[in-house]
């Protein structure tokens, strides 16, 4: 069961639902019917994970970031980052920054204050639900707080952040780029290069098919082959599964594997829809398409731009270009520039990750490194660039909004000799998304316009996948739940009924939220436990009784046997014997008898197994003979044996106390009390000069305690107490009254 509704606040509560089966929230806080700030939240039974966390490229500042204002980070569990691209706003959400604070408007945008942003987080508080936005301002952070705005600890993140090795390994480089070629100004910029470096040691890694659990959640990730260390994730919460593909493609290219298929349906998908119901061109013809503009441009003395992302296609653009130059000898004296220090120094990370790519690249590694290019040269920026002849450019931003990317087109773009190649997808409002709709001008940075004469030319590289590759990755996991996220609102629209139309037959549900707009979902969830170890290794028959201990481990129940415990789990199991000797003057022979008239097993022992005459009890207690005095029993610690071990000692009491006592007392036996006593007399007084200090013996055997001047006479022999002063006698009192209690035993009765 699915709904969708409103926007509303995602904080966690203590709501109980009164519908049947367990509430499933999943709530897009960026991707929702846009391409850029890729994050998805979701919350089941009390668990909450965050899905990527990007940010809006066609944005800058706060407006770029994703919706974390809806959402309490510090209940957070997981945050499961799917790709590099995807990891630039984790930062601010990481690091307990206030930018969650962050005030928007109904419509979404961010609001402009004449103060600084990141001061001015600390003043504002959103609240959406009025429908319009309404920002309250108060003189600091914790008046808003006392007025209930915020929340103390509201901004604090305290899950963890799983990535793979290498998105983590070029996480870094990319963000501290991104500070560095960020056109916003210092007082707007979400983070710094500090802040990057603290926001590194709370990301975890995890291997591809590793299967990790965090406070009751259960992940692995697949190969998504998007960009290198690209993953998609699988959540296991109880046993619902949740797939989230992020960016993914099932096209093996030049370096990169296809995008893994799961070996069993998820319940709910989480997939993006960039490219809609497009369908990419065979790769060849791509190819094919690309080399022949090049080569032909080149040819009539022009110049090639071709603007990228430093990361990703640009290293496949790059094995295609220095490919089809080492095969084409005339083209040798024909420059290739890359102008990115980024993916220069991004390079060392493909080549350490090189067993991670598909097996053509790993072939071509054992005899050389493919990435060591021999064609291509780097370019710093366009001060060292010799714009003179043919040369193939190959520069970022891939929007040609900023950068060497734009500076370029500038230059070239009134001159039809020139070509611009656009390898990727495009986002709205950029220049390079208005030159492919046929645009006659191009809008200059200092904001006159120029004649677009190049040619311009759409051949995508892009490694997202078309219609034909999600039709196929849908039917192929036919999931009962399908969530469109990360695409343009048109396209997605297409998209969804098309897969309707598609999976009509089955019922298949297929939602494209928008930001903040939640699903619920329903899932009834069943109790079960799996016998494993030595209890699975049997048919168990129908209304059949399973022995066992039930080991719960967050939503999972197992039955195993218990010498099991110590393979499946963490513990270990042992056992604990015991021994007690009990004095018993009897027959050994009588109290055997006497054991034989209550328990039904009383077997004799061998007497040179227990140097001694014993037998056991009930199969589980042991009674050995000692001495004339004195019998002991041995037992393992057990309910059962515990119970026969009382009732065994009850017994040997009764059996005792039968025995008519005959006691004779000796010169010896009175010597030995004589010297028990004085040994006794020594450690009370010791014991009365460790809480006194100045104890000494008086006259008629008493003892004088002197404590700041005040003195107490004690008579060991009555325990009465002298003194002056009522608090020191009675402390006196107390103390050899305890201390004669614990010296002296307890006197036997009379009889």
């Amino acid at each position: 069961m699915a709904s969708t509704g409103p926007p509303q606040s995602l904080k966690r509560s203590d709501t109980s639902f009164t519908r049947e089966g367990d509430q499933l929230i999943i709530t897009p806080l960026g991707a929702g019917n846009e391409v850029g700030r890729s994050c998805v939240y979701m919350s089941y039974k009390g668990k909450t994970i965050l899905f990527d966390s990007g940010i809006h490229p066609a944005y800058s500042g706060m407006a770029a970031l994703p919706y974390f204002d809806e959402i309490d980070p510090s209940t957070i569990d997981v945050l499961l980052v799917t790709q590099y691209i995807q990891a630039r706003a984790i930062p601010p959400l990481l690091l307990g920054k206030d930018v969650l604070g962050a005030a928007r408007t109904g419509s979404g945008k961010t609001l402009a204050f004449l103060m600084p942003a990141v001061e001015l987080l600390y003043h504002i508080s959103f609240m959406p639900r009025n429908g319009t936005g309404v920002v309250v301002i108060c003189p600091t952070r914790e008046l808003a707080i006392q007025a209930g705005h915020l929340s103390p600890g509201q901004t604090t993140f305290k899950g963890r952040v799983f990535m793979t090795h290498a998105t983590k390994a070029i996480y870094k480089l990319l963000l501290s780029d991104y500070v560095k070629v960020s056109t916003v100004s210092v007082e707007d910029m979400l983070y710094d290069e500090q802040d990057i470096l603290r926001s590194m040691d709370k990301i975890e890694v995890i291997d591809f098919h590793q299967t990790l659990e965090v406070n009751g959640i259960r992940f692995w990730c697949y190969t998504a082959g998007h960009v290198l260390g690209a993953a998609m994730f699988m959540v296991d919460i109880a046993g619902v599964r949740v797939l989230y593909t992020g960016d993914y493609s099932c096209e093996e290219d030049r370096h990169l594997l296809a995008a893994e298929i799961p070996q069993f349906s998820p319940d709910i998908c989480i997939i993006e829809s960039t490219y809609g119901v497009q369908l990419h061109q065979p790769r060849n013809v791509r190819e094919k398409r690309f080399t022949d503009v090049i080569h032909s441009t080149i040819s009539q003395g022009g110049c090639v731009l071709i603007p990228a992302f430093a990361l990703g296609r640009a290293q496949e653009l790059l094995l295609i270009l220095d490919e089809y130059w080492s095969n084409h000898p005339e083209l040798h004296n024909i420059p290739i520039y890359f102008a990115s220090p980024l993916a220069k120094r991004c390079m060392a990370i493909y080549q350490t990750y090189i067993n991670s790519m598909n097996e053509r690249i790993r072939n071509q590694f054992a005899n050389s490194n493919p990435f060591d290019f021999k064609h291509i040269s780097p370019l710093k920026s366009i001060e060292n660039f010799n714009d003179v002849g043919p040369s193939v450019v190959m520069a970022s931003p891939n929007g040609l909004q900023s950068g060497l990317s734009r500076q370029l087109i500038e230059m070239w773009c009134s001159d039809k000799k020139n070509a611009c190649v656009i390898p990727g997808y495009v986002l709205e409002g950029t220049l390079a998304k208005t030159i492919i709709n046929e645009a006659k001008e191009a809008t200059l940075m200092n904001g006159l316009t120029a004649p677009l004469n190049m040619q311009v030319l759409y051949i995508s590289f892009s490694a997202h996948a078309d219609f034909a590759q999600t039709s196929t990755f849908l039917k192929e996991l036919m999931p009962p739940n399908i969530i469109l996220v990360y695409g343009e609102a048109n396209e997605m629209g297409r998209l969804k009924q098309k897969l309707i139309t598609q999976f009509a037959d089955r019922k298949t549900k297929i939602i494209s939220p928008k930001n903040r707009q939640s699903i619920e979902m329903y899932f009834n969830s069943e109790k079960m436990a799996k016998t494993i170890g030595r209890l699975a290794e049997k048919t168990i028959e129908v209304g059949e009784t399973v022995s066992g201990s039930l080991v719960k481990k967050a939503f999972t129940y197992q039955i195993m046997a218990p010498d099991d415990l110590h393979v499946f789990l963490q513990l270990f199991t042992a056992n604990i014997s015991h021994r007690i000797t009990i004095a018993y003057c009897g027959a050994f022979g009588v109290l055997k008898h006497r054991l034989k008239q209550i328990f039904e097993s009383v077997e004799s022992l061998p007497d040179e197994e227990f140097e001694g005459p014993a037998f056991r009890v009930h199969e589980r207690l042991t009674v050995k003979y000692e001495s004339e005095k004195d019998i002991s029993l041995h037992w393992r610690s057990e309910p059962i044996s515990d119970m026969v071990l009382d009732s065994v000692v009850a017994l040997v009491l009764d059996i005792s106390r039968e025995i008519p006592k005959v006691v004779v007392e000796s010169e010896e036996a009175t010597k030995t009390e004589e010297e028990n006593n004085k040994k006794a007399e020594k450690v009370i007084h010791a014991l009365l000069v460790s809480l006194f200090g100045d104890v000494k013996f008086g006259d008629n055997g008493k003892l004088v305690i002197c404590v700041d001047g005040n003195v107490a006479h004690l008579d060991k022999q009555s325990g009465n107490v002298e003194s002056e002063n009522e608090g020191l006698k009675e402390r006196v009192r107390v103390a050899f009254q305890r201390i004669q209690n614990a010296v002296k035993p307890i006197p036997l009765s009379a009889s």
